[in-house]
């Protein structure tokens, strides 16, 4: 009689139960994190709460002493605020645990919320009336011209940038929580920087003409681009901190986090640095439009 030499595969791992498990664990990992804490440390709260009291203050009873007769500011208001909140958002969430401890994308998101969302509005929050009283003094007007320069501070901003994500550097703040503070600090500083050539609401350090404004944006894209290249096409891990973290996304490895942080990095600056040169070409037409009208 013919005997069956069959073995069950029962006992060998198939590719659906490693998913389940890789499904399970990531699941497991997802308990880690408690969605429930937001950050309420005295500096960061009481920080911007300080910042939105000082607004507050200024826009209200000291706004008849700046500017005599100019309305309460809505607008500017509403975009100031929401800079604070976005801020808040970036680094007071459960998003810092998981850029923290997990995943570099993660991490990425977070400074690309301080560089593009909470600057941007931040400095269209602030009413010309409100800033030139302190930055057009005698004794600073040098310094700050020469910070605001776009030059300079299109390569202050480039700098900043690059040089805190040297793998020593990078890791030393996801090890240490005061210099995480400073690290994230400086990346609100470097894009309140880069958006001042742009965006700046004041008279005495005003913003650039829309063509030279066109000029800066692409300068500072080809600019970053070594940073970009640098974390995308690298074949190591960069950062021990996520080469070593659990996995907390299944089938998601530390290579192809790293992956996505580059990508996500250079889609970001590529999209505003389009969307902002977009914006100044079709200001540009308009004001020369209405040249031609009135001669």
């Amino acid at each position: 009689m013919p005997v069956c030499r069959c073995q069950s595969k029962a006992t060998e791992p198939t590719e659906i139960t490693q998913k389940h498990h890789g499904g399970l664990r990531a699941a497991f990992l997802f308990t880690m994190i408690d969605w429930r804490h937001w950050h309420n440390e005295p500096y960061l709260v009481g920080g911007l709460v300080l910042l939105g009291w000082l607004y507050a203050i200024l826009a209200g009873p000291l706004r008849a002493r700046l500017a005599p007769g100019v309305p309460y500011p809505r607008g500017h208001a509403a975009q100031f605020y929401t800079a604070l909140i976005i801020f808040y958002l970036a680094v007071g969430s459960p998003l810092d645990q998981i850029g923290e401890r997990f995943l570099f994308s993660v991490h990425m998101l977070q400074h690309q919320l301080l560089i593009y969302g909470a600057a941007i509005f931040f400095l269209r929050g602030l009413p010309e009336w409100m800033v030139d009283p302190l930055l057009d003094r005698t004794a600073w007007r040098g310094p700050l011209r020469l910070v605001f320069n776009p030059l300079v501070a299109g390569l202050l901003y480039t700098l900043i940038i690059s040089l805190w994500h040297l793998p020593w550097a990078y890791d030393w703040a996801l090890q240490n929580k005061t210099v995480h503070v400073v690290e994230h600090l400086m990346f609100f500083g470097a894009g309140l920087l880069y958006w001042w050539p742009l965006l700046s609401p004041s008279h005495a350090f005003p913003p650039l003409n829309y063509g030279a404004r066109m000029i800066y944006l692409f300068g500072v894209l080809i600019a970053m681009t070594p940073v970009f290249a640098y974390i995308t096409f690298s074949e190591d891990i960069l950062y021990p901190t996520y080469e070593y973290a659990p996995r907390l996304v299944a089938n998601f490895s530390a290579a192809e986090d790293q992956l996505l942080a580059g990508v996500s990095m250079k889609l970001m600056g590529l999209s505003v640095a389009l969307a902002g040169f977009g914006v100044c070409f079709f200001k540009w037409s308009a004001s020369a439009d209405k040249k031609k009208t009135g001669l």
